[in-house]
């Protein structure tokens, strides 16, 4: 590790002259950086849940410049909460149907973790905090119980929450990609409809299939 760049909080150095034979180790920890940075905050509430250690102070991990992440420990559960900017007024419609698909998602699954969302307001376990408001913010709460939390899981439970921020905003761009794709697709269709349709000028000259010509009026 080295003094950091501006702008970041950690920067690696590697002798590329002396590559080491277990490179492809030394490639999947520097890739697992950021992952473990985050899994020392769960595993410790996890831990705290797990012995039964309710009511520790709620972790407040300012992971963006405008957006946050709360967890929170209590006896059956750990709560995380994350809060999101959406850039744009569309964003926040397609992503309140991802929201709704991930709630319906306890339908199919019974051991996938309860998940909430809320708009503008913080969630009930933020209120009276100064978590942010305004119509552009989006909060997303985890609810996982001992079945994601244990010594078992919750190393898959980490692997997957932390990205979660950046699984939404990814789906969300790729919506919005298909969208636009489609709507180019239909209107070269109908531009198509309209030119099959446009009449034809008068006083035209054709020629008929045996070579004879005429002129429709």
């Amino acid at each position: 590790m080295t003094p950091p760049e501006d702008g970041y909080n950690v920067t690696l150095l590697f002798n590329l002259e002396q590559v080491p034979e277990d490179y492809e180790e030394l490639v999947r920890k520097a890739g697992l950086l950021k992952r473990n940075c985050f899994a020392s905050v769960f595993e410790k509430y996890f831990q705290f849940q797990e012995d039964g250690e309710a009511g520790h102070k709620r972790a407040v991990i300012h992971y963006r410049d405008d957006e946050t992440m709360y967890v929170e420990a209590k006896a059956d559960r750990v709560t995380v909460v994350f809060s999101t900017i959406f850039k744009d007024e569309n964003d926040i419609i397609i992503g309140k149907v991802f929201m709704q698909e991930f709630k319906e998602g306890r339908k199919a699954s019974h051991t996938a973790p309860q998940v909430l969302f809320s708009h503008r307001e913080p969630p009930m376990e933020l209120q009276h905090t100064d978590a942010r408001v305004g119509d552009n913010i989006g909060y997303i709460t985890f609810v996982l119980f001992p079945r994601h939390t244990n010594r078992a899981a919750r190393d898959n439970t980490i692997n997957l929450i932390h990205i979660f921020r950046d699984y939404l905003h990814y789906h969300i761009k790729c919506s919005k990609a298909y969208i636009h794709s489609r709507m180019r697709a239909k209107t070269s269709d109908f531009l198509k409809v309209l030119n099959r349709a446009r009449p034809e000028p008068k006083n035209v000259e054709k020629k008929t299939i045996t070579g004879r010509t005429f002129t429709r009026i």
